[in-house]
């Protein structure tokens, strides 16, 4: 699972003109689904989210987590993060989770994070327009793969 981390001072998601998601203060976070991930990616992915420290403390240092903030997460599928741009100029997306399967694991991720802190979501699929108002900015790619 790839996910790209904005700290935000405030986050919202309009479908077809209608406002479907709005946080303040915490992380909007694009998720990605890949090709063979799992439970255990949506896990390691939960865990790192909520303790990765991008928040200030007193002294300006980046010390605190989502959790010790009291911040809020918007969730927002985005299966562009498994773009291979290699060859030509039109991305490929073979990469990506067949929409069913990455369905299950994005609103596994929603429901695992939900149990740390307030998630509200984007609709999976649709087109969405997404309003950040990042705050730093602080963003950060995370890839299961990786950590």
């Amino acid at each position: 699972m790839r996910a790209v981390l904005q700290r935000v001072k405030s986050s919202k998601v309009y479908v077809d003109g209608l406002q479907v998601a709005c946080i303040g203060h915490g992380l909007n976070i694009l998720l990605g689904v890949g090709v063979g991930d799992t439970e255990e990616d949506v896990e390691k992915l939960v865990e790192k989210t909520v303790k990765l420290r991008l928040f200030e403390d007193s002294s300006g240092k980046l010390n605190l987590s989502i959790l010790e903030v009291g911040g809020s997460a918007l969730v927002v599928s985005q299966f562009t993060l498994y773009a291979n741009l290699k060859r030509g100029r039109r991305p490929s997306f073979e990469q990506a989770e067949k929409p069913e399967r990455a369905r299950e694991l994005y609103e596994l991720f929603v429901k695992r994070l939900s149990e740390h802190v307030p998630v509200q979501c984007g609709i999976f699929g649709a087109s969405m327009e997404v309003h950040i108002v990042n705050w730093g900015p602080v963003t950060l790619m995370l890839d299961t793969k990786q950590l």
